[in-house]
């Protein structure tokens, strides 16, 4: 989906990622972890934009563009987690003042450096509990202890 434009499979992934995820649910609102206009623009679309539209739509709840990247930062592949953190410090912005639970939507969960930088911004901005949704999990490692909540199936909680 991501790299070869398929976002068409954005609603199936989107209604497994639903299925399995009850426990995160209900949320006030749905957002996603934005792209860079770079990205965007070269990709012609943002996955995870794609797959929390679908997630929001299959839920009846709201979705919202929240976040906003402040600063671009270069693809956190191939990266440690310590240099992710460091990368994304304060790259993340939400765009106004945010209320309730909301469902933080992505792609794919690596170190969980990029959903704390999302979920910081918008605790920032006000908002209650951040939830975490995402379509896989890399296989470089486990999920850090900090990021899964007790009762938690893989997905994680930030606090």
């Amino acid at each position: 989906m991501k790299f070869s434009g398929w976002h068409a499979v954005g609603a199936s992934l989107a209604g497994g990622m639903v299925e399995v995820a009850a426990d995160l649910l209900p949320a006030d609102l749905v957002t996603w972890v934005p792209l860079s206009r770079r990205r965007r623009a070269r990709r012609g679309f943002d996955q995870a934009e794609v797959l929390a539209r679908a997630a929001a739509a299959i839920l009846g709840v709201p979705v919202r563009s929240l976040l906003v990247r402040a600063r671009d930062t270069r693809a956190q592949a191939r990266q440690t987690g310590p240099e992710r953190r460091r990368a994304l410090q304060d790259a993340f912005a939400a765009r106004a003042t945010v209320e309730g639970t909301v469902l933080l939507i992505d792609d794919v969960l690596t170190t969980g450096a990029t959903a704390s930088a999302c979920a910081r911004a918008l605790r920032r901005a006000g908002a209650g509990p951040v939830h975490l949704l995402t379509a896989a999990r890399s296989l470089g490692g486990p999920v850090p202890a900090r990021c899964l909540g007790s009762g938690s199936r893989g997905a994680a909680r930030v606090p």
